[in-house]
C-alpha cells in the first residue's frame, strides 16, 4: 500500500471534487460546486464519514501529544507514546488536507475562502495569543505576526501549501520534488524562522502526497489484511520507541531544526529525514486501516477540528505557565491516565456545534464587505447579475477540516458543498 501511495500517478485531466459524489437532479453535471438545497434536502451531497472520523481522531492525537509533553521527563512509557504519536499524527492530518485540496485551482471564490478560512483566523488568533502570553508570562512580549506562536504555524503552512496546489498539480514528479525540498531544508542552516519555514518545507511532502492520492488508495488501505497487519506493526513501533527514548532527541519529530543544530552531519540529517518520512507513511497507513468507515458518535465532530486546533492552545499553554503539572497528584501513574482523559474530553468538547457557533465569527468570517462579487460564482449558482452579495455557501472550501481540507488538522478547510455536516 505504501508503495502505491508513493507512486500515485499524476493526472493531467481536471481534478475531480474531493470525494466522488452521486449525481442528483439538483446538481448540474457542469458544476463541481452546486449550491446546497435550502432545507438540506435529499439532494445534498453527503460527507464521507471516513474522513470526518480520521480528522477527529487526528485532532484528538494532537491534543494528547501536547498534554503528554510535560510528562515525558517523568515517564519513559509516556515519552515512547509521544514519539510514536508524533511520528504520524501530523503527517496523517496533512495528508488528509492535501487529499481534500485536490479541487483547488485558484478561482476567485477559492481564494476568498482561503483568506477568510485561514489567513484571517491566523491573524485573529496570533494577536489573541500574544495578549494571552503577555498576561500569562511576559508583559513585554512583542507582536510578531511573521513568527507563529505555538501551534499556529500550521495555518501558515496550510495557506502556503494550498496556494501552491495548482503548481504541484502541473508537475510530472511532484512528490520527488517535494521530498527534495524537505530534504534540502533539513540540512540547510540558514533558513529563517519567519513563518516557521523549516516546518512548512519539511512537512510539505505529506501534503503533496495527499494531492496525488485517489479514492482507490483509501479503499485499499482499509483492507482487512492491513488492519490485521497494523497491530504487530504498531506494537513494534512502540517497542522501538521505548528503546529509542534515551537515545533519540524528540526534535527529530518536530522538524524545526536543521541537522547542524541536532549535532549531526548533513548526511545523517538527510538519512533521518527520509527514514522518518518512511516510518510516518507506514504508521499513517496503519492508522487509516483502523479508522471507522461508517458513522460513529464522533463522526460529526470531524467538521469542527479547526476549532479544537486553535482553541486548545490556551488551556495547554495555561497548564504550563501556571504550573498545573507541578502539582503533587500528577506524579502518580493513574494521574497520567487522568491527564490523558481530560485532554481527550477537552478536544472533543472543542469540536462540538455550540463551540463552532460561538467562535464562527473568528474562524469563518463572511467578509462579503471586503471582496467584490465573483461573477463566476454567480454564474455557477444562477444568481442574477444585479443581485446583492450572495449568501456564503453552506460548505466551505479551503480550511483544514472540511471536505473538498489537520487538520479540517481542518487541515486547509474544504467542506463539502452540501453543508457543514451534522456538527453545525
Amino acid at each position: 500500500m505504501v508503495r502505491q501511495m508513493l507512486h500515485a500517478r499524476y493526472e493531467r485531466a481536471p481534478l475531480p471534487p474531493a470525494r466522488p459524489d452521486t449525481p442528483t437532479s439538483q446538481s448540474p453535471p457542469t458544476s463541481a460546486e452546486p449550491p446546497a438545497p435550502r432545507g438540506g434536502g435529499s439532494g445534498a451531497k453527503q460527507r464521507d464519514p471516513f474522513f470526518d472520523n480520521a480528522k477527529y481522531l487526528t485532532i484528538l492525537l494532537v491534543g494528547l501529544g501536547h498534554a503528554w509533553e510535560p510528562l515525558r521527563s517523568e515517564s519513559r512509557t509516556a515519552e515512547a507514546l509521544y514519539y510514536v504519536v508524533y511520528t504520524f499524527h501530523m503527517p496523517a492530518f496533512i495528508l488528509i488536507s492535501g487529499y481534500l485540496s485536490r479541487s483547488f485551482t485558484g478561482r476567485p471564490g477559492q481564494i476568498k475562502r482561503l483568506i477568510t478560512g485561514i489567513a484571517v483566523p491566523y491573524l485573529i488568533f496570533e494577536i489573541t495569543y500574544t495578549f494571552f502570553m503577555r498576561w500569562a508570562d511576559n508583559p513585554d512580549r512583542d507582536f510578531s505576526l511573521h513568527r507563529p506562536g505555538f501551534a499556529l504555524w500550521f495555518l501558515v503552512a496550510l495557506f502556503i501549501w494550498r496556494l501552491t496546489t495548482p503548481l504541484w498539480q502541473r508537475m510530472r514528479w511532484p512528490l520527488p520534488v517535494a521530498l527534495a525540498i524537505g530534504l534540502a531544508a533539513g540540512v540547510t542552516e540558514n533558513i529563517s524562522g519567519d513563518l516557521n519555514l523549516m516546518r512548512v518545507l519539511q512537512f510539505l511532502p505529506f501534503f503533496v502526497l495527499g494531492l496525488q492520492l485517489r479514492p482507490v488508495h483509501f479503499e485499499q488501505v482499509r483492507s482487512r489484511a492491513l488492519r490485521i497487519a497494523a497491530v504487530p506493526v504498531g506494537a513494534a513501533a512502540l517497542l522501538f520507541a521505548y528503546w529509542a527514548v534515551p537515545r533519540m532527541d524528540k526534535n527529530w519529530f518536530l522538524h524545526t531544526r536543521p541537522a547542524s543544530e541536532m549535532g549531526v552531519p548533513s548526511w545523517v540529517g538527510g538519512t533521518m529525514y527520509l527514514a522518518l518520512f518512511g516510518c510516518a507513511l507506514v504508521l499513517t497507513a496503519c492508522f487509516f486501516a483502523w479508522v471507522p468507515r461508517r458513522q460513529r458518535w464522533f463522526t460529526a465532530l470531524g467538521a469542527g477540528t479547526l476549532y479544537a486546533y486553535l482553541l486548545h492552545v490556551y488551556p495547554i499553554k495555561a497548564s504550563r505557565e501556571f504550573g498545573w503539572y507541578e502539582m503533587a497528584w500528577v506524579d502518580h501513574p493513574l494521574s497520567r491516565v487522568a491527564v490523558t482523559l481530560l485532554a481527550a474530553v477537552m478536544m472533543t468538547a472543542l469540536c462540538t456545534a455550540p463551540v463552532q457557533r460561538l467562535f464562527r465569527f473568528a474562524m469563518e468570517p463572511r467578509m462579503d464587505w471586503f471582496f467584490r462579487p465573483d461573477p463566476e460564482d454567480r454564474a455557477r449558482t444562477g444568481a442574477p447579475a444585479g443581485a446583492g452579495p450572495r449568501p456564503a455557501p453552506a460548505g466551505r472550501e479551503g480550511a483544514p477540516d472540511g471536505h473538498g481540507g489537520p487538520e479540517g488538522v481542518h487541515a486547509v478547510r474544504e467542506r463539502d458543498t452540501a453543508g457543514r455536516g451534522s456538527c453545525g
